[in-house]
């Protein structure tokens, strides 16, 4: 088998990458890699596993696709490159940060400090066409996606943040017994304001972990960042 990731999550994820319907939607991304603009670019289709090994994550923030605008995906959900503009979804998480921990907000979008620490920032799809939301999704990375947020769950001692329906989809995968599971509206401009706002994900998310005897995130973010090639 090829190592698509390079740490643990190759083994982890071994019975998804061999499947037949892996193969189908390898088929299908190598269609649409070379006629369309496809995000993020094909080398950073796997950076949020790269960034935090299976082994060292603590902490899962879940996302439903990349960004699908220019030079916005970075294969981490929610982060962004530096340079790009910030989402609003990501301006009202910078907020709630202020308001739950007191992080000082930064002008860049680049969560990777967070991934560092054991963040491992996961979208449900992990590709997404120019300008076209949810254009990925049903044809393939589910089965991956949902095999690593099992094998999580069955380690135990992780915390789930879950923004929103789509995410808190996934709550039957988790056992709770195990883990930590910590939800409410997501932080976008049409649903911050009915849950998200004064939910103190952070704050919480640091106490479980202190509970367990691990160390809590930082999550204040440096003032300036480079992304690494």
């Amino acid at each position: 088998m090829k190592n698509f990731i390079g740490n643990d999550w190759d083994e982890i994820l071994k019975p998804a990458f061999e499947s037949s319907q892996y193969q189908h939607l390898h088929d299908f991304l190598k269609q649409e890699y070379a006629t369309k603009t496809i995000y993020p670019d094909m080398y950073h289709i796997f950076t949020a596993f790269k960034l935090t090994s299976f082994k060292d994550t603590k902490v899962v923030i879940l996302g439903q696709d990349p960004y699908h605008n220019p030079g916005q995906a970075t294969g981490m959900s929610f982060s962004v490159n530096p340079g790009i503009a910030l989402p609003p979804s990501l301006k009202n998480i910078y907020q709630e940060l202020h308001d739950d921990v007191g992080c000082i907000p930064v002008k860049h979008g680049y969560l990777k400090k967070w991934a560092d620490q054991g963040v491992l920032m996961l979208n449900a799809v992990l590709t997404v066409p120019y300008g076209h939301a949810n254009g990925h999704q049903g044809k393939g990375w589910e089965e991956v996606t949902d095999q690593a947020i099992k094998a999580l769950s069955d380690r135990g001692e992780v915390v789930f943040i879950l923004w929103g329906k789509f995410a808190q989809n996934k709550i039957p995968l988790i056992d709770e017994s195990k883990n930590v599971i910590i939800k409410s509206a997501h932080p976008s401009p049409f649903s911050a304001r009915y849950g998200f706002f004064g939910s103190r994900p952070f704050s919480r998310t640091n106490q479980a972990l202190q509970k367990w005897g691990k160390n809590p995130i930082d999550w204040q973010l440096p003032a300036e960042v480079k992304v690494e090639k």
